[in-house]
């Protein structure tokens, strides 16, 4: 399911890519590798996002809360966690 959201996440306008957290906090474990920026709980999800310059910022976390509500179960949590600046490129799925 992780994968699924941080594909979903990923094309959704204004959004650069996932955010690990500052110690990859931010991200679903699995065995032999990570989904950054994507937090599955048995309460719901959180999705920690970097976003395109310019991108206005409700807009995009409301789009991203959108993509992921019909994959997991619970509420959505959407974190801004950094904006890209132009010409950086940041795209994620796993590490």
């Amino acid at each position: 399911m992780a994968d699924a959201v941080a594909a979903a996440v990923l094309l959704v306008p204004g959004v650069a890519g996932l955010h690990p957290g500052a110690f990859g906090e931010a991200a679903t474990h699995l065995p032999g590798r990570t989904v950054p920026g994507v937090q599955l709980r048995t309460g719901g999800t959180t999705v920690h996002v970097v976003l395109e310059w310019g991108a206005p910022a409700r807009t995009t976390a409301e789009r991203v809360r959108q993509a992921v509500i019909g994959l997991t179960h619970g509420p959505v949590d959407v974190v801004v966690a950094d904006v890209a600046l132009p010409g950086d490129t940041v795209k994620s799925r796993e590490s």
